[in-house]
């Protein structure tokens, strides 16, 4: 529903700071513009409503009775608005903030970090969902969506760049060839029955690519629908798994699993995705501290 007859919200805006404060400069002052910006709102209502609504005295101005009237009306109706935008606020703020997130990246990285967000970031209320494959970051209900995808990205979406990503093969010293593996070449990967996933079905052919190895000649063993359950049998030394790097961070720290060969950067990123409608900061702030997260470990 529209209101044609109404003049405009940021002349009234300007008005209703001068009526109240009793001065154009303090009006200015509060709005952040200039005296003559606040003149200029206030000509133009005067000029639209047909009635003078300041008149000079002294160095100062003083409100008509056509004033006083818009005034009034002007600061109620103000009020109300303030009231009601600070209450949306404090709903927005005191709900959960609902974050989508691969499952693989969900257990094997956001998880064992997830009490220390809530020590360090406590109005956060983060509520977790967690989806296989590329959650979708327009799906309803989500406030914000971290994942690994490439750029460009979508003009409906603010995208916090975290970390690039970069993927390598990895090993458990369960393995039963770990002691000849971990010291030989890339090549020899040819020899293995690599271990593979659905969800990332380039991931073994963009490795050899970088290494210069025929992606032809690759042999694949067991296949798994979903990268958290291929690192788990990368684990449990069943085979070489391929990952990015930010998802085996914390074995290879504890030994559980080997990177020999290396990380290879990858043209995608991990990066927070937070449709254009949020926008209550929490977002940012959530941003901040994952970038912080991911500093922190490379940099060990």
């Amino acid at each position: 529903m529209t209101h044609p007859d109404l003049p405009s919200l940021n002349a009234l805006r300007a008005f209703e700071a001068a009526a109240r404060l009793q001065s154009i400069k303090q009006a200015a002052k509060e709005l952040h513009v200039t005296h003559g910006a606040v003149s200029r709102q206030i000509r133009a209502l005067e000029e639209e409503l047909g009635v003078a609504l300041f008149v000079k005295e002294g160095r100062g101005v003083k409100l008509t009775d056509a004033g006083m009237l818009l005034r009034d009306a002007a600061g109620d109706a103000f009020a109300r608005l303030d009231g009601a935008c600070a209450e949306l606020k404090r709903r927005t703020e005191e709900a959960p903030f609902v974050l989508g997130c691969p499952g693989s990246l969900l257990a094997r990285w956001f998880i064992p970090r997830l009490d220390r967000l809530n020590r360090e970031l406590p109005e956060l209320r983060l509520q977790l969902s967690a989806s296989e494959g590329g959650p979708d970051p327009r799906r309803p209900g989500l406030d914000a969506t971290l994942l690994f995808a490439e750029p460009p990205w979508p003009a409906d979406m603010r995208v916090f760049e975290l970390a690039a990503e970069s993927i390598g093969p990895v090993l458990s010293p369960r393995h039963a060839r770990f002691a000849a593996l971990r010291r030989a070449p890339p090549q020899a990967l040819l020899d293995e029955a690599l271990l593979h996933t659905a969800s990332r079905p380039q991931a073994w052919p963009s490795w050899a690519a970088s290494q210069g190895l025929p992606a032809a000649g690759l042999r694949y063993g067991a296949g798994f629908e979903h990268l958290y359950y291929l690192l788990e049998a990368a684990v449990a030394g069943l085979g070489v798994a391929i990952a990015p790097q930010q998802l085996v961070a914390d074995d290879l720290a504890a030994g559980r699993l080997v990177a020999p060969w290396g990380f290879v950067e990858t043209p995608a990123r991990l990066a927070l995705w937070v449709p254009l409608r949020r926008g209550d900061g929490r977002a940012e702030r959530l941003a901040g501290w994952l970038k912080r997260q991911l500093a922190e470990r490379a940099v060990r």
